[in-house]
């Protein structure tokens, strides 16, 4: 298996930003004025298909929730991740079997213990940034 990597190069990130489909946005909010709600709304209008995961969610921007990323039944190019930092080694062993693309960490967001096992099983990640910010600065 080949290793992933930490994107940082704006070539790169545009580039699996133009090839990305489906993106399950991991711990989305029903809030509207919560980022992870407004960022989803805004990869929605930009013509993404989110996967809303959130325990004991029903629909969030019309989309069916998910409880977990297990429950998750298509593929998933990208997980986008609005959870602690310190809350993301929980969902490692989820996000490895659903073997995206990559493994996007939002601004604020960092686990080099997650990250080191992403990249070792060929994941590739993106780390405290925004999916919003680097798409409209990169893809529009």
């Amino acid at each position: 298996m080949a290793k992933g990597r930490i994107i940082t190069k704006d070539k790169d990130i545009k580039s699996l930003l133009l090839k990305t489909e489906n993106i399950a946005v991991l711990g989305i909010s029903s809030d509207s004025s919560r980022d992870s709600h407004m960022v989803s709304k805004y990869l929605i209008d930009n013509d993404y298909e989110i996967v809303p995961v959130r325990p004991g969610g029903e629909e969030i921007l019309g989309k069916k929730v998910y409880p977990d990323l297990d429950s998750i039944d298509k593929k998933i190019d990208i997980v986008d991740v609005f959870r602690r930092s310190d809350q993301v080694s929980g969902h490692v062993d989820e996000i490895l079997a659903l073997k995206p693309q990559a493994v996007w960490l939002q601004l604020g967001i960092k686990n080099d213990e997650a990250v080191k096992k992403f990249i070792k099983n060929g994941i590739n990640v993106i780390t405290d940034r925004c999916i919003k910010v680097e798409h409209k600065r990169l893809c529009r």
